[in-house]
């Protein structure tokens, strides 16, 4: 049914009511969903941003591919990776995800 068919059918809205009251619902899914999605999104993504830019020789990383390596050059938009036995991969920063040491530590 289409939306203008719909108001149509509702009828007219009671005068005295407020078309802040008639919205509250939707706004407040809406502030909802920004606190407990989009927020911390954001967050995590700004945070990933910052480890990106913060890459130097001889950290360890994994890649979104899953392989494991340590840093051993950094470029504008891409880092060299020893992926071990002198196996040299150039990565794209952007593939980057996490610093393998601290999967380590957690082991």
């Amino acid at each position: 049914m289409s939306n203008l068919a719909f108001l149509y059918l509702m009828g007219p809205s009671p005068e005295g009511q407020n078309p802040l009251v008639t919205f509250l619902p939707l706004i407040l899914v809406f502030v909802i969903f920004y606190f407990f999605m989009i927020r911390p999104q954001v967050r995590k993504q700004k945070q990933l941003n910052n480890y990106r830019s913060s890459l130097k020789k001889g950290d360890k990383i994994v890649t979104t591919g899953g392989i494991y390596g340590r840093v051993t050059d950094v470029k504008d938009n891409t880092v060299t990776v020893d992926a071990g036995d002198n196996v040299l991969l150039k990565i794209d920063k952007s593939a980057v995800l996490k610093d393998s040491s601290d999967i380590e530590q957690k082991r």
